[in-house]
């Protein structure tokens, strides 16, 4: 039996848990699946109930909630062994200045990046100390309110743009975001970006390669996996820059697009598996 929490894909069982906390019956159901579907937005809760109770589940968020926020994406390269830019984490501001004063931190002009947030709003580039102050107050404020933790990033010139691998079960769809212009610092759509998908196709397969590679040893399975191309170098090397548990469609074709490829992805996902596909809406 395939159980589905997923409003757009039917399973054999299929449960909404939107807008409330999953109970016993939920685990219940999940126990006696052979397999569970999830939402993208999965919760936390939802999806280590799900884990407990079965063997198969999709997507594989293992990563999401072991790593989370952008300080965890950084140790998850780490540990893996993953290029990416020069990065130092910090868990607050005080860290930030005990750290500081036994090692300056990298030279400017450098990224700042608070943990959370999303295309680009709580990203930034610091070309001076004062600026970078302006952010550690900053930071300060949002320690009071509840929220912590930042990273600062070697800065990569990397044409104003960024690569986009949309990793849907094992399918990967890549395109460039590409900056209104050459030394544009954010590459995200909201911020004027446009979308190239045919541009420098052996870039393309490098960073493919490389996404792949991290997805076999991190589990990921649905996810948006930004990389950036060092310009310095020669060839370029490909940087794994960011992962995006909920991104963008539009790269893709737009959401009917994308449910099609996500329901097709399951059934091979289930087929891999030896179960029979659900039957989709």
């Amino acid at each position: 039996m395939i159980v589905s929490f997923h409003p757009l894909y039917r399973g054999d069982a299929n449960i909404l848990c939107a807008g409330r906390e999953p109970g016993p019956q939920d685990q219940a159901a999940m126990r006696g699946a052979a397999a569970v579907i999830l939402p993208q937005g999965c919760p936390r809760r939802l999806y280590a109930m799900a884990r407990t109770a079965c063997s198969r589940v999709f997507p594989n968020y293992d990563a999401r909630f072991d790593y989370p926020g952008k300080t965890g994406q950084i140790r998850l390269f780490k540990a893996i062994g993953c290029p990416h830019p020069e990065t130092a984490v910090y868990a607050g501001l005080a860290e930030y200045r005990a750290r500081s004063a036994e090692a300056p931190p990298m030279r400017f002009p450098l990224v700042f990046k608070f943990d959370w947030g999303g295309e680009g709003d709580t990203v930034f580039l610091v070309d001076s100390p004062n600026g970078l102050e302006e952010l550690l107050d900053h930071a300060d404020r949002c320690e009071r309110s509840g929220q912590s933790g930042f990273l600062i990033q070697k800065f990569i010139r990397c044409g104003g743009r960024s690569l986009r691998v949309a990793v849907i079960g094992d399918r990967l769809i890549s395109y460039w975001r590409v900056g209104a212009e050459a030394h544009a610092f954010k590459a995200s759509l909201s911020k004027g970006a446009r979308i190239d998908a045919d541009a420098d196709p052996e870039l393309k397969m490098t960073a493919a390669k490389m996404v792949a590679g991290f997805c076999r040893k991190s589990g990921i399975n649905l996810a948006g996996i930004d990389v950036i191309f060092d310009l310095s170098e020669d060839p370029p090397a490909p940087l794994l820059l960011e992962i995006n548990y909920y991104f963008g469609r539009a790269g893709l074709g737009g959401s009917e697009a994308y449910y099609a490829i996500l329901k097709e992805e399951i059934g091979r996902w289930l087929e891999n598996a030896g179960l029979k596909r659900a039957g989709d809406q």
